[in-house]
């Protein structure tokens, strides 16, 4: 699984690992992993007939971390996700996103449809959803606001070595995630995923309607997600244009890959590969 780059559009680089080979899967994890959070998975899809492209989002792992924090909004990152397919000659694959990585996985089904065969979506849903969740969400996601103060969030974050991310976080591996924030930039450059994309004016204010998903989508949920709601990825089901399926694992929080690696693998490789009809 040696790491491959390609540069976006806008100059940055992307850095990505393949497992594996047959039908595409891309894979985007969210804050505050990198691909190696689906290791498990990519070993299992990859024995079931997949090739399995794992991708560092901008900001992470190995990629490049640019200095503005508008260099992340997700259109952008959409924009990565496409180039990495380009540079393996995939015109389509199955894209399976968790966290931000759901938000970016979401942004290719709407806005590139032309490029996603399938979309699983683990532990968020549509985005058009989130504002519509209600006083609950907006508790629990109290953090999205509070890592807009630049400086503060980083103080915060990394005080008493790391004990506020390592308590609200509730990472089942902390160590590997510290190691990486610890690089000089990195945890600002993850941190400005949610100065570009989650302002209060962008969460809070009337838009114009999102489109809907013309793909066959799946929902993946955890039943202790201490970050998100089972209706945000539930209430996907309203936008979808196609099959859907909506599977909730139990004894999981929201980082589904490592607290049930082997039923996740599982999860997707039936809803990669099967027959939509017995969706």
């Amino acid at each position: 699984m040696a790491l491959q780059s390609v540069v976006s559009k806008d100059g940055t680089k992307i850095a990505y690992s393949v497992t594996g080979s047959g039908q595409p899967v891309l894979l985007i994890h969210g804050f505050p992993d990198d691909h190696t959070l689906w290791d498990a998975q990519s070993e299992a899809l990859a024995s079931a007939g997949l090739q399995v492209v794992a991708v560092d989002q901008r900001g992470f792992g190995r990629s490049d971390k640019p200095d503005d924090p508008m260099a992340y909004r997700l259109h952008l990152a959409m924009g990565d996700m496409v180039a990495v397919l380009d540079d393996l000659g995939h015109q389509r694959a199955s894209v399976v996103g968790h966290d931000w990585g759901a938000a970016t996985a979401s942004s290719m089904a709407m806005f590139a449809p032309d490029r996603v065969d399938r979309l699983v979506l683990i532990s968020a849903g549509h985005p058009g959803i989130f504002r519509t969740l209600g006083l609950r969400q907006f508790e629990l996601a109290w953090y999205m606001q509070f890592f807009q103060a630049a400086g503060v969030a980083e103080q915060w974050l990394t005080e008493d070595d790391w004990v506020n991310l390592r308590n609200w976080g509730r990472h089942p591996e902390p160590d590997p995630v510290i190691a990486r924030l610890s690089e000089p930039g990195a945890l600002t450059a993850a941190l400005n995923w949610y100065r570009a994309n989650s302002r209060p004016e962008t969460m809070l204010a009337p838009s114009r309607p999102l489109p809907r998903f013309t793909q066959p989508t799946m929902g993946i949920w955890g039943s202790d997600d201490p970050h998100l709601v089972e209706e945000f990825v539930t209430r996907t089901a309203h936008l979808v244009d196609n099959a859907w399926r909506y599977q909730r694992i139990d004894q999981a929080a929201h980082w589904i890959q490592l607290d049930q690696p082997d039923v996740l693998s599982a999860s997707l490789i039936d809803g990669l590969q099967s027959d939509l009809d017995t969706w």
